[in-house]
């Protein structure tokens, strides 16, 4: 959540501690890994103890749930463009986001907002993670029973819409920014190792050659990137391997870009064990609180990073703005994320114990 804010504010000089800048993967990678991961931890368990149809329904709810969501963020998100460029007569907002054809054409643009064909810019995860949902039930009942041939029907689905340029329209016109018929190979990817899968990388996940190679991975991919900000360094990249990479394509999920993530992933479980004790000090708290509402945090960043774009704007662009701005975001994401587990845990306490009855034919003190 973190990573995909600060990286949602453009220009943003604190978004170079991220990922995005060192590699091919992003934050959006783990994101849709986590969300298969936990979608299959938690639903995977329903549908072994109440059945294919019951937890099918569980899915179904929760794609109905973040679908209401991203409606709502989609209004207040466009509510507060279309405030801040009206109220600072600087128009360039609503090109740079993404709504120039909303106001020019609310009616229609509404409806294909609701079709998850039109989303502003930042707005592109959700109805990615929506779709992943509405089919996931399958996968998951497939993943169940045969965890390899069901990764092997997503691997299939992943090549075809390489093969064909399968893709979702888009509105106005172009295709969706995250494909989802490719995006779904990581997502069924984190729920294959939520089943089991994971326990039965591990033992790949210890060999040193499978470990080197993935800091060799890391160490090209970074002298790749690092000619992106630096172009000179390109004249030492040859060509054949320029002709070989690019495009690294981002809406199709590149394989070079999967093959990062997973060598960022290899490379992590190497380092932290499982059980370190570390991960459940208060120090890792803020992340922990974030990650248990990660719904709302995500909306809320959303909203956030429009918020970083327009005082960098307008009020100030300079170095220590953006420190503040990006801690700012990150410290009203915690205090929110606090604020709903605080209220959710008064809801669960109940309404507390209730008055004693009043005995029949006592009035009480004002008698």
């Amino acid at each position: 959540m973190w990573l995909i804010f600060l990286d949602h504010i453009p220009s943003n000089l604190v978004s170079w501690a991220t990922i995005r800048n060192y590699g091919f993967s992003d934050a959006t990678e783990i994101f849709v890994f986590i969300s298969g991961y936990t979608a299959a931890f938690v639903y995977g368990r329903a549908m072994q103890n109440t059945g294919f149809i019951v937890a099918t329904a569980r899915v179904l709810k929760r794609a109905w749930q973040i679908y209401v969501a991203h409606v709502f963020l989609f209004a207040i998100y466009l509510a507060e463009i279309s405030y801040v460029a009206k109220s600072f007569d600087n128009p360039l907002f609503t090109e740079e986001m993404g709504v120039l054809n909303f106001l020019n054409n609310p009616d229609v643009t509404i409806i294909q907002a609701l079709l998850l064909k039109f989303k502003p810019v930042n707005m592109d995860v959700l109805p990615l993670y929506i779709v992943l949902l509405l089919w996931f039930a399958p996968f998951l009942w497939l993943l169940l029973r045969s965890p390899t041939l069901g990764l092997l029907v997503s691997v299939a689905i992943y090549t075809i819409a390489w093969m064909f340029g399968l893709n979702f329209p888009a509105y106005p016109s172009g295709e969706w920014a995250f494909n989802p018929l490719a995006w779904q190979l990581l997502f069924v990817f984190g729920a294959w190792c939520a089943l089991g899968g994971a326990k039965r990388l591990a033992r790949w996940n210890k060999s040193v050659i499978v470990i080197g190679l993935a800091f060799a991975y890391l160490a090209f991919a970074f002298g790749i990137a690092m000619t992106w900000y630096f172009p000179p360094l390109g004249a030492y990249v040859p060509a054949f391997v320029g002709e070989a990479i690019y495009p690294i394509d981002k809406a199709n999920l590149d394989v070079l870009r999967m093959l990062h993530f997973l060598s960022l992933a290899v490379i992590t479980v190497w380092l932290v064990p499982q059980n370190w004790p570390a991960l459940k000090s208060p120090a890792f708290w803020p992340a922990i609180v974030c990650g248990r509402h990660s719904l709302e945090i995500f909306c809320l960043g959303v909203f956030l990073s429009f918020a970083g774009h327009f005082v960098f704007t307008e009020v100030s662009n300079r170095v220590f703005m953006h420190v503040i701005v990006s801690a700012s975001g990150i410290a009203i994401m915690v205090g929110a994320a606090a604020l709903i587990s605080w209220y959710r845990r008064v809801e669960r306490q109940g309404p507390g114990p209730r008055p004693p009855a009043i005995k029949p034919g006592y009035a009480g003190s004002e008698a």
